[in-house]
């Protein structure tokens, strides 16, 4: 749970990134310091083999010149330019190597973002684009609006007076994009879609660039790249036929030039009897036209040629409903380990049926993904296919538990599902390891919850919403972190599970605290508990009764708080979870000193960190001295409180936990200023205004305040 100062936890980040927990089980903050970041360059690799589609490139060079050579630039808009044509045209190709050659032309750097518009899963929604966008301009997570028109306000005032370039790539509408366009006429926004996006071109004065297939020239001229400028002009002929069977496609090109470059004593014309004899099968077969037409029988010719082995690599990859895979959770998918899983998908991108994005993370262009789930649904048993998605989806959960145990290890554990004979990361060698790989796979964890949902894998579901909680709260993404409760609880409720249904229950109670919807955060927990007293996990209802109390704390009701906070202490020492038991010393300590027993509270902290330094917290365990330092300062017992205060301090840069470090030294500094100690106090403020500035806190004023107050220069 958020805020819940007094009991969180922490784990070491890399140097701009800290991490500080809430009761996990439960909730966490992230902080980021502001810096000089260099400009975002989020390009992808420029395409290689390009040819031609001079007339088009000019087009948008002649767009370019115009809106920023122009003595009236200051009252354009922003630039804007859309790319359309059919699936395989070439759009995307078209799109980054334009991009790549004006890149120089924009400073202030460029952003990217696919926003997925045709994919087989769930297209990318406008806010969680603007979220990305965002973040990669280094807006502190907690500082990014919940809204639309909130981001999308922010965005623009970010990219005022700048000088960039977004390429947004696979929308569907013009709704999907309008909210990205910056307000600055110093940008230019590209898009490309399969769509016109009319209303981009009449609202926002889009240039609108059609792409056709290839003329039959550029296609030889592409096979020539491919294949080579000599085979192809031995036998221009046969290379224009072959041509003219892909539709003039450039996919579909660069599959068959693969294929015959794979295949150098075979002469084109044999190559073009293959595909001939290829059509005329498929057109027999063949009952309507769809978006596989021009290419379906290039990619069976080139899907045929394949090893069995391969053929079912392809078939079972395009199950997979994310963006891109990696080895791990490919070789998952297709049922062998990763040493096989990773010759496979080599092989598929060799024979240009798979795409290499980054160091082993692979891709279909869209109208393959297509070809293979046909194929898939074709040759594959319903059977195989479930099961081939069931180890996919057992993969993430189990990875996902395994990164999160190195992130935050004192979470209590849930029962997961057999590995069987599932290859599996068990050691990321540090939190920020396990924290990276997240950052990596959140869009395929998204689209495995999504994909378990709705294919009735309900227990891992509900699961896999829980061992994510903590990153997604980390990170800040609230908005998915409650849709996967919310689609967790019902996944639990569905196989009426209690324990699925309590701790999903126990995690909205924590999005609904974090937000400040306590009624709703109390009627969660109330439900939580009730559900979970039923099952064997007795931390569910000692971690939903402490939820309550600490809704009682906020509301000044601390008897009833107190009532709660010894409930669930009974209940995690009777379970033996020592860390809630800790967890909820310190809440008892907060209102024993709220009601003005500050010996009691000092005894309560004091043994919340025994418990601590016992099961080797060492981040909470220098929190909750944090705490004591507090109310020692108050009884005006300084000595004891200043040891305290650099012990914990000492903890907290060691853990990069700059904000809670800075609070340490506020008090530190306090401290010696009432021993008359200004040079002390001048040091300790010094170090809490440079953390303060590095993290745009609003206190800043306030130690500028107190360092004139010391006549001292800052």
């Amino acid at each position: 749970m958020i805020s819940q100062s007094s009991s969180t936890n922490d784990f070491t980040g890399e140097a701009e990134t800290v991490v500080q927990a809430g009761v996990v089980y439960g909730g966490v903050h992230l902080h980021r310091a502001h810096r000089a970041f260099p400009a975002p360059h989020q390009l992808p690799l420029n395409p290689s083999g390009f040819v031609n589609r001079k007339g088009d490139l000019y087009q948008l060079d002649r767009f370019l010149i115009a809106r920023f050579g122009s003595d009236e630039q200051g009252s354009m808009p922003a630039g804007v330019s859309i790319v359309s044509g059919p699936p395989g045209v070439g759009k995307t190709a078209l799109a980054v190597h334009w991009a790549h050659r004006v890149r120089d032309e924009f400073p202030d750097g460029d952003l990217y973002i696919d926003m997925q518009g045709f994919a087989t899963g769930a297209p990318l929604s406008t806010e969680v684009a603007l979220d990305a966008f965002l973040r990669c301009l280094q807006v502190p997570p907690e500082d990014i609006p919940d809204t639309l028109a909130g981001r999308s306000a922010l965005f623009r005032s970010l990219l005022d007076g700048k000088r960039a370039l977004i390429l947004v790539d696979n929308a569907s509408s013009s709704a999907q994009v309008r909210h990205l366009i910056p307000g600055s006429h110093r940008c230019f926004t590209l898009v490309t879609s399969r769509n016109t996006l009319s209303g981009l071109v009449v609202r926002e004065g889009a240039l609108p660039v059609t792409l056709d297939v290839l003329s039959p020239e550029e296609s030889v001229l592409l096979l020539s790249e491919v294949i080579g400028a000599d085979r192809v002009r031995a036998e221009q002929d046969i290379a224009l036929r072959v041509a003219q069977l892909c539709g003039c496609l450039p996919l579909a090109l660069r599959v068959v030039g693969e294929r015959a470059v794979g295949r150098p004593l075979v002469s084109l014309k044999n190559l073009l009897d293959e595909l001939i004899g290829e059509q005329r099968r498929l057109d027999e077969l063949a009952s309507v036209e769809d978006e596989l037409s021009d290419t379906r029988a290039v990619f069976s010719w080139s899907y045929q040629a394949l090893t069995p082995e391969l053929m079912r690599a392809f078939r079972l990859l395009g199950l997979f409903e994310g963006r891109e895979i990696g080895v791990g959770a490919a070789a998952a998918l297709i049922g062998v380990g990763m040493a096989t899983a990773k010759r496979q998908l080599q092989a598929l991108t060799g024979v240009h049926l798979l795409q290499e994005v980054s160091a082993n993370r692979f891709q279909f262009h869209a109208l393959l993904r297509l070809y293979s789930r046909e194929r898939a649904f074709v040759q594959d048993s319903q059977m195989e296919r479930t099961k081939a998605v069931r180890r996919l989806l057992s993969w993430y959960l189990l990875t996902s538990n395994n990164a999160r145990s190195a992130i935050l290890p004192f979470l209590p554990q849930i029962p997961l599902v057999p590995a069987n004979q599932i290859d599996l990361v068990d050691d990321y060698g540090s939190a920020p390891e396990a924290m990276a790989w997240f950052d990596v796979e959140r869009p395929n964890i998204l689209a495995a919850m999504r994909q378990a949902i709705e294919l009735g894998q309900f227990d891992i579901g509900w699961k896999l919403a829980f061992v994510t909680t903590g990153f997604f709260e980390l990170r800040s993404y609230w908005k998915e972190w409650e849709e996967n409760h919310r689609n967790g609880l019902a996944a639990a409720v569905s196989l009426g599970d209690g324990l699925g249904e309590a701790v999903n229950l126990l995690m909205l109670g924590d999005i609904a605290w974090r937000s400040r919807r306590f009624d709703e955060s109390m009627s969660s927990y109330q439900r939580a508990a009730e559900v979970g007293r039923s099952t064997s996990e007795g931390w569910v209802e000692g971690f939903a009764l402490r939820g309550q109390g600490l809704i009682c704390e906020e509301r000044g009701d601390f008897n009833e708080a107190s009532e709660l906070f010894q409930s669930s202490l009974r209940i995690f020492r009777s379970t033996g979870f020592r860390r809630g038991e800790g967890m909820s010393l310190l809440s008892l300590g907060r209102c024993e000193r709220a009601i003005g027993d500050l010996a009691q509270a000092v005894a309560l902290g004091a043994e919340a960190v025994r418990i601590f330094d016992e099961i080797g917290d060492i981040w909470t365990s220098a929190w909750g001295r944090l705490s004591l330092a507090e109310i020692l300062m108050e009884m005006g017992s300084d000595a004891d409180a200043m040891e305290i205060l650099r012990m914990s301090g000492e903890v907290f840069r060691e853990f990069e936990d700059h904000r809670s470090e800075a609070q340490a030294l506020l008090w530190l500094g306090e401290l010696l200023l009432r021993q008359n100690d200004k040079s002390g106090a001048r040091e300790c403020w010094s170090r809490v205004l440079e953390i303060y500035e590095s993290l745009g806190d609003p206190d800043t004023a306030d130690i500028r305040n107190r360092m004139d107050g010391l006549g001292v220069e800052h």
